[in-house]
């Protein structure tokens, strides 16, 4: 069996963990690490599984409405579609049974979202002679540090965001909606090559921070307000991520300074990602630096989190590496992060390389308050 890059890569990387753990088989049920280890992403009407033996060749059983796509996206060429009416797990276990593997020593990632109790006994049930081995958050673990085909469609992405961020300042006018503004990011992306329309989190930007998580609504913005805009479009699954304050008409002096001050720490948190920096070093730069400059009392929420490809789950965001305080993991070169920091109703983010010499900036918008040009006749 001929495997491409760079999935002989990642093969090797499962492989790797099969030894350590003394497993001959790993389930995989978790959608991202599916994808990343076949090239096909599916989603959870029903339950299915990509299976990786130590010893012989791989295999997927999945929905037989999804196979054909799977074949046409994945390498593997052993892929079972069982059909809507068939219990998927009968499938699954037969699949099991059928290459040996009854009574093997099976690595499951027990923290995976589709790994329920439920699924479980199902499993146990008809594999009673079966050990399961957990290894919570190995899906996360695997994906950790990108390779460059990871890198290269992750560049796309940033790229769409860049373009679409400015085309949203361009077209955005007083008058018009959250709504308006993403359903323009939405166009933007499928013009600038993205796969969907998917937006991020666009409304009014107020307050302090809670703005973050608003949704969108219908009320029109007007001369003095700010839009915050979070764009999120993603190339072969793969999510970039960029948000920037975008002000009608010029900002006053106050936001310029609280821009100031979270454009400042933020670069000097990014200037420090470099391979083997401990990410509660790295959270305490933009975290103590906002509050020393007095824009925020507290900082509690996180300052950034992984990325990488997205599933069709309801997870918008991967927590799986997270920058706070008490983070004592270890950057490494290849991985991506979305950095942001917030204050005073506006923020600032960027998709973040981890490299050898620092963080390198993937998104390349410029670091500013935006603001919509107004034309006066």
């Amino acid at each position: 069996m001929a495997i491409p890059a760079p999935f002989k890569e990642r093969l090797a990387r499962i492989y790797s963990l099969l030894d350590g753990a003394d497993a001959d088989l790993l389930l995989i049920d978790y959608s991202e690490l599916i994808a990343w280890a076949s090239g096909y992403i599916t989603g959870e009407t029903l339950y299915r599984v990509c299976m990786v033996p130590r010893e012989g060749e791989p295999w997927m059983v999945l929905r037989r409405l999804d196979a054909p796509q799977a074949q046409n996206r994945s390498w593997m060429s052993d892929i079972s579609g069982f059909p809507d009416s068939d219990d998927p797990y009968t499938w699954i276990t037969d699949s099991i049974r059928d290459r040996g593997l009854a009574g093997a020593k099976i690595a499951v990632d027990s923290s995976s979202y589709s790994h329920t109790v439920h699924t479980r006994q199902r499993l146990q049930e008809a594999l009673p002679d079966a050990v399961f081995i957990d290894l919570p958050g190995i899906s996360s673990t695997l994906r950790a540090v990108k390779d460059s085909t990871e890198i290269d469609y992750l560049q796309q992405a940033s790229k769409v965001a860049d373009q679409s961020m400015e085309r949203l300042q361009q077209m955005f006018a007083p008058g018009m909606s959250s709504r308006d503004a993403g359903a323009i990011a939405a166009a933007s992306y499928m013009m600038f090559g993205g796969d969907d329309g998917q937006v991020g989190r666009i409304c009014k930007g107020s307050g302090g921070f809670g703005f973050l998580h608003a949704e969108l609504d219908d009320i029109p913005l007007q001369m003095g307000d700010v839009l915050h805009a979070e764009l999120v479009p993603r190339v072969n699954h793969y999510s970039a991520r960029l948000m920037r304050p975008i002000s009608l008409g010029p900002p006053d002096g106050d936001l310029k300074k609280i821009a100031t001050s979270l454009i400042h720490n933020q670069d000097l948190q990014i200037e420090a990602m470099s391979d083997g920096a401990v990410a509660a070093d790295v959270d305490a730069i933009l975290r103590e630096g906002i509050v020393n400059d007095g824009i925020r009392d507290t900082y509690e929420n996180v300052t950034g989190y992984n990325l990488g490809i997205y599933g069709r789950t309801p997870r918008p965001s991967d927590f799986s590496y997270i920058f706070l305080p008490n983070s004592d993991w270890k950057l490494q070169a290849g991985m991506v992060f979305h950095m942001y920091a917030s204050a005073g109703g506006i923020a600032f983010s960027e998709t973040v390389l981890v490299t050898e010499n620092g963080g390198q900036r993937l998104t390349q918008s410029k670091r500013k308050i935006l603001e919509v040009l107004i034309v006066e006749l």
